[in-house]
């Protein structure tokens, strides 16, 4: 890949561009920096804002120092997971975080990846470094493992069928031949019968709703003050942990619900929810970009 090509496009780039334009100074943490899309706009439309850029991607790592090379005095590249982003630079005046949860469109394209339906082989890992890959879930986990991930992190409807099959059927050396397998074993209906599954295996390879959870209970224990807090998240069970943290830090009493009178003090609000609806896509950015469908931005902001 040159890199002088954009290889992907970010979602809601303008809403984001829009929600930290008004940061003054400090860094904001783009927690999933990927190829640099947001990061650049953000430097880009504010010149007194520094970003701290963090990826487990090496790739993406290494095609987004070359396109920031010019801002390269105001920031700072960190290799890891969002998760722990955190707590390496809590101690900087952070005014502003960033995280864009989805799968970039150059992962969903590159092959050797296996992330998308086409792939040669069953990878699925965000991080190469890590031991656990798709075809460690697909060819190895039990039958009622297989069942618990398409259920709870696919949602797919025939998770018991699915599970069955693929069983039955394996093993499966790379995400085309399985998502060949599903697309003729499978009710095809507005999406293509892998893409649930697939949801589901890839979630349990990169633990993305266990990450997700750890970077909010990082981000609550930093104890921010005026922090501006955006998260783009493209599935239901992303966005309602995003929902559930958010209204939980908007909460003024955290008595246990059995006690007759708040003993607490009644203070705990740490800022408020700035969308009460979250921002989604326009039409015109959907036709432009049809990944961009299910995206949500929810922001929320710290008291100072």
């Amino acid at each position: 890949m040159n890199e002088n090509q954009i290889p992907h496009i970010p979602v809601l780039f303008n809403e984001v561009i829009d929600t930290f334009k008004d940061l003054k100074e400090g860094y904001i943490i783009d927690c999933t920096l990927g190829y640099g899309g947001h990061s650049e706009g953000i430097l880009e439309s504010n010149s007194n804002i520094k970003l701290i850029c963090n990826d487990q991607d090496d790739e993406a790592l290494a095609f987004s120092k070359k396109r920031l090379e010019k801002y390269k005095d105001r920031v700072i590249f960190n290799k890891g997971n969002f998760k722990d982003v955190i707590d390496s630079f809590k101690d900087k005046n952070i005014v502003g975080i960033l995280a864009d949860i989805g799968v970039s469109s150059l992962q969903l394209d590159k092959n050797d990846r296996g992330f998308g339906f086409d792939g040669d082989t069953l990878d699925m890992r965000m991080d190469q470094n890590q031991h656990l890959s798709a075809n460690e879930v697909v060819n190895n986990y039990s039958q009622n493992q297989l069942e618990d991930i398409f259920r709870n992190y696919g949602e797919v409807k025939e998770y018991k069928k699915v599970a069955s099959l693929i069983v039955q059927n394996r093993p499966f050396t790379s995400s085309k031949e399985l998502a060949q397998f599903l697309s003729k074993n499978m009710y095809k209906g507005k999406l293509h019968p892998a893409t649930l599954p697939f949801q589901g295996i890839r979630i349990e390879v990169n633990n993305e709703l266990g990450v997700l959870e750890e970077l909010f209970d990082k981000i609550e224990s930093a104890n921010f003050r005026g922090t501006t807090v955006a998260i783009i998240s493209f599935h239901s069970l992303e966005d309602r942990i995003v929902k559930n943290y958010f209204k939980k830090w908007t909460q003024k009493c955290i008595c246990p619900p059995q006690v007759m009178r708040c003993t607490c003090g009644n203070n705990h609000q740490k800022g408020k929810v700035i969308t009460k609806k979250p921002i989604i896509p326009t039409p015109q950015e959907i036709k432009q970009n049809p990944r961009s469908r299910s995206s949500k931005m929810r922001i929320f902001k710290f008291d100072s």
